[in-house]
Parts: structure tokens; sequence; C-alpha cells
């Protein structure tokens, strides 16, 4: 249910969700409105800061400007980010505008940028990111092609804002590139399996992607760059033997329910 300015009506959803229990909710949309906001959607994976024997995995140093680009340079000194950084509109509500991405290489050119935005910490990733599809519990990855890494060099011969339209779309799977191994690699599944299971209880979600990277010349350094709610399933391997099986576990398990 939707207001006028189509924003979720959390109440009406609750109590509609509360006065027909025999509908079949997959992910309610106050969860939903959660990952509609870039300030908010990884906050889950911060507070989480998950580590085991696998790996570490965290999101990069960030910083929301939701007004005045003059004052981003003073902010982003203020804040500790380190050159490059990249911008993300603040709303990722899956449009082609939301999945627009720039990378600011000098102060100056900071006060280019459009707020409202996310400003991340550019991380090294050997220019491929996992796309980690998300299921219930069914985990499928993929690898695409991302953003180059950036040397001393090049920081100190570039200025400007560079802008990406979109990055990491199907055309630019990365899954048969001949890459580095320890690039290529993807994260250790038990790793995986942890972060999906607890994002799904925190999240209150069972349909989303991450956009996970590893920080290049490590092995289990790990960084949430984005969540996506149902994402493109189409680009995922084996996405309708998968999706119909979990819409039946969803059938079966209300059926069980009525029946107890």
């Amino acid at each position: 249910m939707d207001t006028p300015n189509g924003s979720f009506d959390v109440v009406a959803n609750i109590d509609y969700r509360r006065t027909h229990p025999e509908v079949t909710v997959l992910d309610p949309p106050d969860a939903i409105q959660h990952l509609h906001n870039r300030q908010s959607m990884l906050q889950c994976v911060a507070d989480m800061n998950l580590s085991n024997s696998y790996g570490k995995v965290g999101i990069p140093k960030q910083l929301v400007i939701k007004k005045d680009a003059s004052s981003i340079p003073g902010a982003v000194a203020k804040a500790g980010l380190m050159l490059p950084v990249v911008a993300k509109p603040l709303v990722a509500d899956g449009s082609a505008k939301s999945h627009e991405l720039s990378l600011a290489y000098d102060q100056q050119s900071l006060q280019k940028l459009e707020p409202p935005l996310v400003l991340q910490e550019f991380v090294n990733h050997g220019g491929v990111m996992f796309k980690v599809y998300i299921v219930g519990e069914t985990i499928k990855v993929v690898r695409r092609f991302s953003l180059p890494d950036v040397c001393k060099r090049e920081l100190s011969n570039i200025v400007g804002v560079f802008r990406f339209p979109r990055v990491s779309c199907a055309a630019a799977s990365a899954d048969n590139a001949d890459l580095d191994p320890g690039v290529a690699e993807l994260p250790p599944r038990p790793l995986l399996e942890k972060l999906a299971k607890e994002l799904c209880c925190l999240l209150g979600l069972r349909l989303f992607n991450l956009d996970i990277i590893r920080e290049h010349g490590t092995r289990d350094r790990f960084y949430v760059i984005d969540i996506n709610y149902f994402p493109g399933y189409g680009k995922m391997p084996e996405y309708e033997h998968i999706f119909t099986d979990f819409l039946l576990s969803l059938v079966q398990n209300q059926y069980k329910k009525k029946s107890t």
C-alpha cells in the first residue's frame, strides 16, 4: 500500500498483514524500504562486523552528504576519507539513475558532485566484484567486472570527476575471463552462508543480493558495497529452478501452518 506521494504506509502494511494472515508475504514493504536508502542499507553489515576463520567482512568508510556541494571537501577531510571516493545517489530505488556512480579524484572536484549522495572510500579490488544472489536459503555467486584499481601515480596525475552510468551489469560478466587467480577466487562459502543468514534475520528479507569486493592483495578482507532488493534474478545461474523451489517451499510451509 502506497501513500499518494509513493512512499510506503508502514502502519497500513502492518495492519494488513495482521488482519489477513492467510496472505503469504514474501518480504514486508517496510523492510524493503530500508534498502532504498544507502545511508541505512549497509548499517547492518557495519554493526555485524563479521569475522571468522574464513575472513572478515565490513563496509568501506563512508559519508552521507544531503545538501550543499560546497561543503563536501571539508566534510571529506574531517571524516578522514582518502581520495579517490565513489559517489552514489542516496536513494537506491532500482531506477537507472540510482545505479549511476562517480569517481572523484581530487578535493576541488568534490564540489562538482550532486547531493544527496553517499561517498565511499574507494578500495582497490582487482577490477572484479562478486554479486551474491540470495533466494531464501540459496546462495549463488557470479563475478562481474568493476572499476579498475587506482595506483598512486594516477592520483598525482588525474583530476576531475569520472561518471559511470552502470557498473557490473550482466554484460560485464567476468566468469569466463582470464583473471589472476587471486582476484577471481570466490569468497569462501562458509563466510557467505554466515553473512547471508545473519542479514536475512537482521533485514527481515529473503530476496536480495550483495555486491562484495575483496581488497586487492588480500585473500580474506571483504567489503559489502551495496545491497539490492529483488535484483535481476534472470542474470543468476539456474534462476528458474531456484525461484520455483523457493515459491513451492513457501506454499508448503503455509500449508503446514494451517494443518497444525
